[in-house]
């Protein structure tokens, strides 16, 4: 039986989701408020100077799931890119320096002005940088602490996770910083994972070419209401989970981004981010968006200057806090989702998490095939099918 299915969001999940119900022969509405596709990682040609504008914010694909990797490249050819993030901060001597991320033996030893080899390191960071003390870390703080010490915590994870998040790191909790990037070589790729690159001609023509489909109808500059999902069979919502509710219960807590752009003629920092770890200096970061696309060559640039602090009313949500007080308001908004009939939450804000692009994905896929299947087996759609909050 073919059906009639509503996709709030014209993101990953949207498109994802959307694409697999419209092979599979049904009929696919696609709504977003934006004018244009691609949430988040809405990438656009700068008019100006031809480069390629990640618009808000860098998105790096990088993955070790094939199936992923193989799904994006069906849609967007992917060039290698490999995401080598460097800092400006202080040395124990007080001096400014450019460091690379995550800490490796080079930083180590430029920092430190040192000429380690790989057991040494491990051994002057283990020994005599990090506190052991501290057994259990509990907080962020502590995490940082105790694997690599005062000094380095200081340098590159105190001063940016204060602006970062708003609030100092021994207030939040030692799992935002899981697993703790200290490589004992030169290896300055920050990211581990098998599969890693960028979209050639950017993430809105790959959106643009899974939702190109005659079984999809795109509508932007469109806002959701839920007197909307009325017409249609079942409703997929990327949008925010307190946002569906009309905000009944309160207002689930997000870090928002504000970015000031800069043109330069030439090139302005020699890479795509550079960090600044001093709690001084307001930014976060400045990305330079010719070097997200380096098979590409243009002679001006564009950089943004980034800053972040807590989103409000009408803001552009990006990181959910969930702190103590927004886990307890998330569980209620839960149980009201587990209640509401013919809708799935997906997505980083249809789900309150932090999700990379390819777990956003996964969980795309996996969440159409599991209702694909249910409705050829003729099975009751449950009111909340959704993947795991």
């Amino acid at each position: 039986m073919t059906g009639k299915y509503l996709m709030v969001g014209a993101g990953l999940s949207g498109a994802v989701i959307g694409r697999h119900l419209a092979e599979a022969g049904h009929a696919v509405t696609v709504v977003d408020s934006r004018d244009h596709i691609g949430g988040n990682c809405h990438t656009a040609r700068d008019e100006k100077t031809g480069v390629m504008l990640h618009v808000y914010g860098p998105h790096i694909f990088h993955t070790d799931d094939t199936e992923v990797w193989d799904y994006v490249n069906r849609f967007e050819e992917f060039l290698p890119y490999k995401n080598r993030v460097k800092t400006t901060s202080r040395d124990p001597g007080g001096a400014h320096g450019v460091f690379s991320l995550p800490i490796n033996l080079h930083t180590i030893n430029q920092f430190f002005g040192k000429t380690l080899r790989p057991d040494e390191a491990r051994a002057f960071i283990t020994e005599e940088q990090a506190d052991t003390s501290i057994e259990d870390p509990q907080t962020f703080e502590e995490q940082a602490m105790r694997f690599v010490g005062k000094d380095l915590y200081e340098a590159f994870f105190k001063g940016y996770t204060i602006k970062q998040w708003g609030m100092h790191p021994s207030e939040l909790p030692a799992s935002i910083l899981k697993r703790l990037p200290v490589r004992f070589n030169y290896d300055d790729n920050y990211f581990f994972h098998k599969f890693q690159g960028m979209p050639k001609n950017g993430y809105s023509s790959m959106i643009d070419s899974i939702l190109d489909h005659p079984g999809i109808t795109v509508q932007l500059s469109t806002r959701f209401t839920r007197a909307m999902g009325e017409e249609y069979d079942h409703v997929f919502y990327s949008g925010p989970l307190d946002g569906y509710f009309d905000f009944e219960l309160g207002r689930l807590g997000y870090r928002t981004l504000d970015f000031e752009r800069f043109d330069y003629s030439g090139d302005y920092q020699g890479c795509a981010v550079m960090n600044y770890g001093e709690e001084e200096v307001p930014y976060t970061r400045i990305t330079e968006h010719k070097h997200f696309s380096p098979w590409e060559e243009h002679e001006e640039s564009v950089c943004y200057r980034e800053f972040s602090r807590a989103a409000d009313a009408g803001d552009i949500p990006y990181y959910p806090i969930r702190q103590v007080k927004e886990k307890e308001l998330l569980s209620a908004y839960v149980t009201l989702a587990e209640n509401a009939a013919g809708v799935t939450f997906v997505g980083r804000l249809g789900t309150y998490r932090y999700l990379d692009m390819d777990v956003t994905i996964r969980e795309a896929l996996d969440t159409a095939r599991g209702f694909v299947s249910k409705l050829a087996n003729g099975e009751d759609m449950p009111a909340f099918f959704v993947a795991p909050l």
